[in-house]
């Protein structure tokens, strides 16, 4: 072998795999990021430090999308700076449910097991609440849940609401089969944001001879040659550059991946070929799957003796239930918002905020360029699914039910949309298809298969099928989604192919 590993992307899981491949100082590594790295030591930005609010501005790509057909573009933040969008979110820390991951088993990928997968998530938890078999006590991420005394009014009169209206109380979201209303977990502490750089990039990682980290370099391209990784081309202040190397892993995030494989010449021959590059591989898979997690609300004006404050955290409880008739344990998620997040600005107001864990539907990723600063057209047709807005639009008249229930009728009063909406199916059915948006939760853009699966673009642990030395290691490669946000489940995929790479697995 020749050359380092080369990390494509520094976000949740090429921050990890980067210091999971690098620990035993066998494997040369070279992580490469886009934006900027603020270093272990150096004072973060208020942004990126404030755990109580996205960042949506200032570290972010500029992506804009389609929520669905019938809707102009919105804003589709993702984290443009080493730790990735784990670096600007929400800092919730759900893992899903084990019945998400035996789903990728059954699908033929035994690797992924919630057996399998367990050991991963206990490997980077440092659960600060819980010590036994579920939770891990010992790994570099801290997730802790706000206790009933830390809940700011919105909070706290939204697990009452709940509980009156007969949901069991759950003091666990991440316990396997947990369901109800309680405390989110969250990878912040003291309200501020522990990113999967802050996590995993420590002074001591950084310290390795086995591990480099190049920001502000953006790859354009990976180099082939007979079917054969033998470098990248990145631009960078020097401008325009080749790296060589046999063996690269891409983990730029289920946007960008994509993009990265068709302009490599690997994808659907119309897709490479319409933004004039010459097919190498025929991937029909890349970008043709956009998967993600629909969300609606319907959003309040707080009385002018009402407790809340734009000050208040976003979010910092949830309600998980199953939907009629899914089969899922808790496909469901209902969260109170203390204010409503814009990317310049927090409104004066609050929400109830629901989203679909498991849909049916599914969007679609184009390139029209291989121009680099190109941006690429995200239609995410959330919701075109009649299951998937029939389970919505049930969401929504229990996020109603629950503003009803004199907890949270004391604290604020109904805005949008108008009663008259929610009183109709077909006209909440029609209004929710022009006002949802997404949980911004994407994947599955380049997912992994077993052999003879025409859409698979990798094997089971990464490997890019038809090319020597080519690997994927992010939330691109989810052939289903799970059913919760998917920052903890895309950190587990980076667990596991960073130990790989450590031992030898993918050489």
């Amino acid at each position: 072998m020749s050359g380092p590993l080369v990390i494509v992307g520094g976000g949740s899981t090429g921050c990890l795999i980067a210091s999971r491949a690098s620990e035993s100082g066998r494997l040369g590594v070279l992580l490469l990021e886009a934006g900027r790295d603020y270093g272990p030591s150096a004072a973060l930005p208020g942004d990126l430090q404030d755990g109580g609010r996205n960042s949506m501005v200032r570290h972010d790509w500029g992506y804009r999308h389609h929520p669905t057909t019938q809707q102009i573009r919105f804003p589709f933040p993702r984290g443009r700076v080493l730790g990735g969008s784990s670096a600007v979110n929400t800092c919730i820390a759900l893992r899903g449910q084990p019945e998400d991951f035996d789903e990728w088993a059954a699908l033929g990928l035994l690797e992924w097991s919630w057996e399998r997968c367990l050991p991963a998530f206990r490997a980077f938890e440092r659960d600060l609440d819980f010590d036994d078999d579920w939770h891990g006590r010992d790994g570099e991420l801290p997730m802790r849940r706000h206790p009933p005394e830390e809940w700011v009014a919105w909070q706290a009169a939204f697990v009452e609401a709940c509980r009156a209206l007969g949901f069991p109380a759950c003091d666990d979201s991440n316990r396997p089969g947990s369901h109800g209303v309680g405390p989110h977990t969250m990878n912040k502490v003291d309200g501020r944001r522990v990113s999967a750089a802050e996590a995993f990039l420590s002074e001591r990682v950084r310290a390795r001879e086995s591990l480099t980290i190049r920001s502000e370099t953006r790859v354009r391209r990976v180099i082939l040659r007979d079917r054969r990784v033998v470098g990248v081309e990145v631009e960078g202040s020097g401008g325009l550059e080749r790296i060589e190397t046999d063996r690269v892993l891409l983990t730029a995030g289920a946007i960008a991946t994509p993009g990265i494989l068709l302009r490599s010449g690997l994808g659907p021959r119309d897709d490479v070929t319409r933004i004039g590059v010459d097919p190498v591989v025929n991937l029909p898979g890349v970008g043709r799957r956009l998967l993600d997690h629909p969300g609606f609300a319907i959003f309040l004006r707080p009385r002018f003796f009402g407790p809340t404050s734009r000050r208040d955290p976003l979010i910092q409880t949830v309600l998980r239930y199953p939907s009629a008739g899914s089969g899922h344990t808790c496909d469901m998620l209902l969260q109170p918002g203390s204010k409503v997040n814009l990317p310049r600005v927090d409104l004066p107001l609050v929400s109830l905020m629901a989203a679909l864990g498991k849909p049916r539907g599914h969007g679609v990723l184009r390139f029209e360029s291989a121009d680099l600063r190109a941006r690429p057209r995200i239609e995410s047709r959330l919701l075109e699914d009649e299951d998937d807005r029939a389970r919505a639009v049930d969401a929504m008249h229990l996020a109603r039910r629950l503003a009803q229930q004199p907890p949270l009728r004391k604290l604020a009063s109904h805005l949008l949309p108008r009663a008259a909406v929610l009183d109709d199916r077909s006209r909440t059915d029609a209004w929710i298809r022009k006002a949802c948006d997404s949980g911004y939760h994407p994947c599955g853009t380049a997912p992994m298969g077993p052999d003879g699966d025409p859409n698979a673009v990798t094997d089971q642990r990464g490997r890019v099928r038809g090319v020597e030395g080519l690997h994927i290691g992010d939330a691109s490669l989810m052939p289903t989604i799970p059913s919760a946000n998917i920052h903890l489940a895309t950190l587990m995929i980076g667990q596991r192919i960073g130990e790989w790479w450590r031992d030898g697995g993918l050489e």
